[in-house]
Parts: structure tokens; sequence; C-alpha cells
């Protein structure tokens, strides 16, 4: 077997984008994937996802069309051609990660990785086991979706993201455990196809690290489309019945309990390293895929994550780690970019992720972005800071075009003039924080962004207008 200097197992965002820059460095790297090229993100996460909630979207848009003077009769869906919808955009992007990792001359392996010893990592396939022997590895092995105790996930009544992601029936009425990221954005997909969706979730707001403002202008939109939202509200039990479940829930308040009948039970309470114990599919593999971690003393933290220091190299020399399983935030574009950064510290070049500009994004209707404080993390702090804030009912673009709710919320240092964060809630919202990102790594002031001459309609003038708002300059509101 041919020797390499590096291999990486996994090959989702932070794989084979660490692969492809370790490539362009000069490195001979092999690539190991257990499944589909991509990870999670391309085959069961980002991608499918957004799909399917474009979908949701489009839908939307019919049974509104009155509004915008567009009559129809006969509204119907089909959902299994959603799910199709979805699925061959997660086969075209992961044949484009398969076309990438060649045209880089990135080696791709299909299998399970193990580690073996240092300078080794065993290949688990089909009709046995081979070995590469490599003077680096990089682990991006990603995550998997948590569950509850007495939520045990059967594919059918009680599922995670990864079984939703291919369920091609709408159900009548779902009951969401957990408001984060992944519960919104399915509240919003079901609810959009007709089911009766309650969302259950334990803190007193949505989208748990998201700015409180943003959050509750989430949970009164939803509230408004007929979604029951219960904050400070934990899962107690589950009864499983013939044709539907019987979810049992205690309101923190008081103690008092409730129960939620429904026809499926969606867990969306957060994702688990895939380290030492990562359950596979795969009919040549089917015991719990141990990577090996303990056989060259890879140490984990308290939550299951990888240790690593500061170019994320783990407690075993010459081995790495990147991405989910490292720990939060679980996001494809940061897992990039440690992989990148991991990849350019090997080779002696000088990098560094700044993890207080990655931008944080929920995708439902209205979307949610975010970068760096919440207006409560900024007044913790003991800073002196304005808001600057602009509803989009003000903005021309978003009035002609019907998508009048949300606003834009810029927090800013009233001394330096830093842009401490900023969370926008409204249609686009998670294509106009680029902005701010841009911003943020520039060190530009709102002055810099009010001064900046927007074209006029579009959205982006919102932001603008925030920034002008958090000089006390506001011109349209």
């Amino acid at each position: 077997m041919e020797k390499f200097d590096l291999t990486v197992i996994g090959s989702g965002p932070g794989g084979y984008i660490a692969a492809i820059r370790a490539a362009q460095l000069g490195m001979k790297v092999a690539v190991i994937e257990r499944d589909r090229a991509g990870g999670v993100c391309l085959n069961w996460g980002c991608i499918p996802s957004k799909s399917i909630l474009k979908c949701a979207e489009v839908y939307q848009y019919f049974k509104h069309s009155g509004e915008f003077g567009i009559e129809h009769k006969g509204l119907s869906y089909d959902f299994s051609k959603v799910i199709d919808k979805s699925r061959k955009a997660s086969d075209t992007l992961t044949k484009g990660v398969e076309f990438l990792l060649k045209k880089n001359k990135a080696t791709l392996f299909k299998g399970v990785g193990k580690l073996v010893a240092k300078g080794k990592v065993g290949v688990v396939q089909e009709k046995g086991q081979i070995e590469i022997d490599t003077d680096k590895i990089l682990i991006a092995t990603g995550s998997v979706p948590m569950t509850l105790p007495g939520l045990e996930i059967d594919g059918k009544q009680i599922m995670t993201s990864d079984e939703a992601i291919f369920y091609r029936e709408v159900p009548d009425s779902v009951v969401v455990i957990g408001g984060g990221y992944i519960g919104a954005e399915f509240a919003y997909v079901y609810s959009s196809f007709g089911s009766k969706v309650t969302i259950v979730e334990m803190l007193d707001h949505l989208i748990p690290g998201a700015d409180e403002e943003v959050s509750r202008e989430l949970e009164k939109d939803f509230k408004k489309n007929g979604i029951d939202v219960l904050t400070s509200t934990k899962f107690k039990e589950v009864k499983k019945k013939k044709k539907n479940v019987d979810v049992i829930v205690e309101k923190l308040a008081d103690k008092s309990e409730a129960t939620i009948t429904a026809s499926m039970v969606l867990v969306a309470v957060g994702r688990r390293p895939i380290a030492n114990d990562a359950p596979t599919s795969l009919s040549y593999y089917k015991k719990s895929a141990d990577i090996g971690l303990s056989d060259l003393r890879i140490e984990l933290d308290g939550r299951g994550f990888i240790k690593t220091d500061g170019s994320y190299m783990t407690t075993c020399d010459n081995v790495y780690a990147i991405g989910d399983v490292i720990g939060p935030p679980l996001l494809a574009h940061k897992a990039s970019e440690e992989g990148v950064t991991a990849v350019e510290l090997m080779a002696g070049l000088k990098s560094k992720v700044h993890y207080d500009n990655i931008p944080g994004c929920v995708y439902c209707q209205p979307e949610i972005s975010m970068i760096g404080m919440t207006e409560k993390q900024a007044k913790d702090k003991g800073l002196d800071y304005s808001v600057g804030k602009f509803p989009f009912r003000a903005a021309g673009k978003a009035v002609g075009t019907g998508e009048t709710d949300g606003f834009v919320k810029i927090i800013s240092d009233k001394i330096t003039g830093e842009i401490l964060g900023a969370h926008i809630i409204g249609h686009g919202a998670t294509e106009l924080i680029a902005e701010i990102a841009v911003g943020r790594t520039l060190e530009t002031t709102p002055l810099e962004i009010a001064i900046t001459s927007h074209a006029h309609p579009t959205l982006s003038e919102a932001v603008m207008e925030a920034a002008l708002a958090a000089l006390g300059r506001a011109r349209n509101i």
C-alpha cells in the first residue's frame, strides 16, 4: 500500500475541504468515507433540508398567491416528490465532492476508518480490512443526532432528523422535542404542508443562543401560523399507541403536566460526536463503529468531544481532529474553517479560526441569522453599547415583495464603534449576515456601513438603516 502524508477520516465539509487544501499545499492525501462523500451536511443535513424548506416556502407562496393577484384552483402537493428533489440535490453535490477530490489528486477510500497505530489507519470494507501508512491523521467524523431516555427511535412514530429527512409522508400532527435550529426548521416544513405542530422547548425561548428579541419574534410568527410553542416545558414520557403517540410534558414553572397526542414525535435535542460510539447502517459493519481512539490514548472531554490543542492535535502526536467531533458550534462552515486551518498549521503556515465571527443561520421562514454577541451578553459583560434596529416593514423592497416580517439589529460599542454583534430575522436573513461578517473581519464600524451606498430597493438597505439607527441617525423610521 502506498504511503500518504495525510489521511482524513470523514469527507464532510470539514474533511473534504481539509483534504483539498492539504493537496494544494503539496501533501499526498487519502480520504476515508464510510458512506457517501460529503458527509452529513450534503446527504442528511444542510443540503437536503434546504431543498425541502424551499419546497415548503414555494407551497406557502401558492397558498397565499391571492395576495399577489394570482388565482389558482386545486392546489396540492406530492411530498414524495419533495423528498425526491432533495435527494437529487444531495446526489449532485456528492458527485461534485468526489470530482473535487479526484481533481486535487486525493485518493478516496470507501469504508470505515479505524485508527490502528501511530501512522497507520485501517479501512474496514465489505471484503475485509486494508491498512494505510500515513504521516498524519485528521479525524473529521462529524456527529449524529442525540435522543433522550424514553425516546427510542423507530423511524415511524419517533424520529430524529436522520429519519425525517427521508420520510415521504406528512404526519397529521407532530410534536417536536427541542426548539433549536433543527426543530424550528422541521416545524416550519411540517406546518407549511398542513401538519398540526407543537414545539416543546425547555428554555424560555426558541433557538438557544440567539438574541432573545429575535427568538420572541420567531415565536410570535410561528404562533401566528398555527404552530403551538411550549417554552419552559420539558419532555417527560411518550406512550406509543397503534396509530399515534401520547407525549407527556411538564411546565417548569408549576410542575403541571399535560398530554399531547400526535401522529409523530421528532426528536431535535442536539447532536453528539461520532467518536468511540458511532452507529453505522453498513451491512458489513453492523457493530458500533469504534474508530480506535482508546487504542491511541486519544482523550475525550466530559461531553464526549475529542480534546485538541491550538493546532487541532489530539493527545496523540500527529493525530488531529476538527469539526463537530471536537465541539460546538456544530456547523458545517466552522468545520471547513478548522480543516483549512489545521492543514495550514501542519504545513508550517500561520492560520487561525476566528470563532467569534462565525455566523449561525436558521432556515425556516422567517429566516434567522446571527453573529457575535447577543444584547444580553453585551449587557452581562458590562459594555457600554448601542443598539440599532430597523424593521423590514419600513424597507421598500420588503413592502413591495410582501416580506415584511422581522428586523435587523446591530449592537455596537459606544466607545470604539466595534460591531459587537448582529441579529437578523426575516426573509433573506441568512444571506444578509455576510455583510456584517465581512465588516467585522475588516473591523468596520456602523459608520462605514451607514455611509456605504446600498442599492435601492434591496433588503440590504435594512442593514444600512440599522447601522444608521445605531448612530442615532435613523432616516426611515
